[in-house]
């Protein structure tokens, strides 16, 4: 993994948010020895603008509550709310409408990359309750 530990650490952190807000394929990918201007991607996508520019506004609140706080330097594409991209350097964060990320396929493009591992906090809190509740 090529990744810093900041990049790794604000990757998870906005893919957390993007999951909170119901976000669709969340993936990190491992850009860091293929481009020079960022460690990695994330890939997040929505099935309407409201939800897409939700997903962006709760990715942004996150990292400005991290201990070192991060505000991307560049946003585009809030208008259209079907592509937008924040950029902080270190990560440049993707949440596109499903009918873009489909098209666009940012996954294949980028398929020679490694990706980062993450799981939803939710989803692994209801797997250990629905757990201890058959155990009992």
């Amino acid at each position: 993994m090529t990744v810093s530990e900041r990049a790794y650490e604000l990757a998870t952190a906005a893919a957390q948010a993007a999951a909170d807000k119901k976000a669709q394929d969340i993936v990190i990918i491992d850009v860091g020895d293929q481009l020079a201007i960022t460690d990695a991607f994330l890939l997040a996508a929505a099935p309407n603008e409201r939800q897409v520019l939700a997903i962006v506004d709760a990715i942004e609140e996150r990292l400005l509550e991290l201990p070192e706080k991060a505000k991307p330097v560049r946003r585009e594409g809030e208008r259209g709310g079907r592509w937008v991209l924040l950029d902080y350097v270190d990560v440049v964060v993707h949440v596109q409408h499903t009918e873009e990320r489909e098209f666009y396929a940012l996954d294949r493009l980028w398929k020679d990359c490694p990706t980062i591992p993450f799981v939803d906090r939710d989803l692994v809190d209801a797997e250990s309750a629905a757990g201890s509740t058959v155990a009992e």
